[in-house]
């Protein structure tokens, strides 16, 4: 595996690097090295020095970097000298260009294949809200367009596209449906072109909507649709070529989904909000008496629990989590 040395003047590298764990999860062969005021160039080459020589093997290094031509960039490319093609410097360290190194990581053993796709990626994860707001010097007939698996609204109904079938390359229960961890994490890992929130509440909730729409990473779009029209998506064939990520609230709407004929085999539970009435199961579930009850009516209908809050993480022991939670809600 590629080891990554992030590197910046100031703390920014210790942050980030919580950011990335906090989103991805924890990361072997990675390391933050800070240049602080009172040191000198000698002392962040040695602590870069001393990351890499913890790592399980040191053929490949990826520096992540702040600045072009600061400290830390010079004493990388120090480094680099004579290793050229497998020790690989990126600046413009920011938050998509970390996600995506440790995305690349897990199916390529090259630094330089991270770094020939992270330099777009970083690029791409500059935005502006509201998106009327014209980026200076760009062309708007340039602007990447989003992948859109939709059918258009010209098709009639009836017509097959692809194969006719939906494809679903996860289902997720998670309080917050759409942030940091699915935009990022579980995206990179399941490159889905479409996400969907499935929820009659927030269908209904304005604003709600909107900020879920909004939160797409680019070349993905992401809609809020009811329970009810799902079902009928699940079914429709010009959604033949949608790679789908769905979100669930809760338990509940995603059994509802289910007997509705949604199409799904396996369920990612990934965080169920603590709130009154529930008892906390892990760090991120918790669940009241009506949450174990759909998730013991899905394990019924043949659906696969996976508990894993993000990609990295270990797959959790779905069946002591639902024994802790019947014995702390007096079930048994």
């Amino acid at each position: 595996m590629v080891g990554i040395v992030i590197a910046s003047h100031g703390k920014f590298a210790e942050g980030i690097f919580q950011s990335g764990s906090m989103i991805f999860g924890d990361q072997a062969d990675v390391k933050p090295v800070t240049l602080l005021p009172s040191e000198g160039p000698e002392d962040i080459r040695k602590k870069m020095e001393e990351a890499i020589a913890t790592f399980s093997q040191q053929d490949e290094i990826l520096f992540l970097i702040d600045l072009w031509s600061g400290t830390p960039f010079n004493q990388a490319s120090a480094l680099i000298d004579g290793h050229e093609g497998h020790w690989v410097v990126v600046t413009g360290l920011n938050l998509p260009m970390l996600i995506e190194s440790y995305a690349l990581r897990l199916g390529t053993e090259s630094a330089a294949d991270i770094a020939s796709h992270v330099a777009k990626t970083s690029r791409e994860g500059i935005r502006i809200l509201p998106e009327t707001i014209k980026v200076e010097g760009e062309d708007e007939a340039a602007k990447p367009a989003a992948q859109d698996a939709a059918p258009r609204g010209a098709i009639p109904e009836g017509t097959v596209i692809g194969d006719g079938h939906i494809k679903y390359v996860l289902a997720r229960i998670d309080t917050r449906l759409l942030h940091g961890q699915v935009a990022t994490a579980w995206t990179k890992a399941t490159q889905p072109n479409r996400i969907i929130a499935v929820s009659d509440n927030v269908a209904k909730d304005k604003l709600r909507k909107q900020m879920i729409e909004q939160a797409a990473p680019p070349g993905v779009r992401a809609h809020v649709v009811p329970i009810d029209k799902m079902c009928k998506v699940d079914k429709d064939t010009r959604f033949g070529n949608t790679k789908a990520l769905l979100l669930f609230e809760n338990p509940e709407d995603a059994l509802a989904a289910v007997k509705g004929g949604v199409q799904i085999k396996e369920i990612n539970l990934g965080s169920i909000a603590a709130s009154e009435g529930k008892v906390v199961c892990t760090k991120a579930v918790a669940m009241d008496q009506n949450d174990v009850k759909a998730l013991e009516e899905l394990t019924k209908l043949g659906i696969k629990i996976k508990v894993q809050k993000v990609p990295g993480d270990p797959v959790e022991d779905f069946n002591a989590i639902m024994k802790k939670a019947k014995t702390e809600l007096h079930m048994n």
